[in-house]
């Protein structure tokens, strides 16, 4: 496959000054554990396209109060949320992520699923894609997301509604490379999560995002701190300031 550095948003079709840049939050803590995030993206304001809900390692075995109040929270605000459903790079059988997605639906009345740690060779796509058709007779028009974290085979692009096609570290993402077919699609297709990220080179990553071709981004100066953490449980320190480069609105 090949690849092309620094390509600009307008190559997509979409001039940089059309896209609608937002915020996909990858997982907060449990709201337990993180009530005041779980607040902070219920507020009026920021410009979320959607948020991951992860009970316990996905919806868990029973519903939780907790977890259902944030999550009506935001639906009553007009934020999507999504049910996290794990594919264990396509190790993790069919039954077992439908049964998952069934859960979030019944109890949480989910807008969407994210499939984290989807696998991104060619010889998952029939298995990634029976899931995903699946997914989609569960309720009416779900967004689904595939979490590769890294671009993957072209053709899982006609499957879901976004791909993250990059999540990892400021080191990496700084010199990361765009897959030349993504081209081919609008900004609004792609994510970018990126931990590490140290408040100065704000900036710097959103150029990377536009130029890259990707409008729903999360961006931490949390540490994964060599796998031992989870840099997306809670929100970056400048949150604040990171909100008001991109703008206020809350994306349809």
């Amino acid at each position: 496959m090949s690849y092309l550095t620094g390509t600009p948003a307008g190559t997509t079709g979409t001039g940089a000054t059309d896209v609608r840049t937002g915020f996909g939050v990858p997982g907060i803590a449990h709201p337990l554990l993180a009530p005041a995030e779980w607040g902070e993206l219920a507020r009026p304001g920021p410009p979320l396209h959607w948020v991951v809900l992860d009970v316990a390692g996905g919806p868990g075995v029973r519903p939780d109060p907790h977890c259902l109040q944030a999550a009506g929270r935001l639906r009553n605000a007009g934020i999507r949320v999504l049910g996290r459903v794990d594919t264990a790079y396509g190790i993790r059988a069919f039954a077992e992520r439908i049964a998952d997605a069934q859960r979030y639906l019944d109890w949480y009345q989910v807008d969407g699923f994210l499939l984290d740690r989807c696998p991104s060779d060619g010889g998952t796509l029939p298995d990634i894609r029976r899931t995903v058709a699946t997914l989609r007779t569960l309720r009416d028009a779900p967004h689904v997301v595939l979490d590769h974290g890294t671009h993957p085979h072209p053709g899982y692009a006609a499957l879901a509604d976004q791909l993250v096609t990059f999540s990892g570290s400021w080191n990496d993402y700084r010199w990361s490379q765009v897959a030349e077919w993504t081209a081919d699609h609008p900004p609004e297709r792609f994510c970018h999560f990126v931990h590490g990220m140290p408040r100065g080179h704000l900036d710097e990553a959103l150029r990377i995002a536009r130029w890259q071709g990707a409008s729903t981004i999360w961006f931490t100066d949390r540490h994964d701190r060599g796998g031992r953490c989870d840099p997306w449980e809670t929100m970056p320190g400048y949150w604040d300031e990171i909100v008001s480069r991109i703008g206020t609105g809350v994306s349809e």
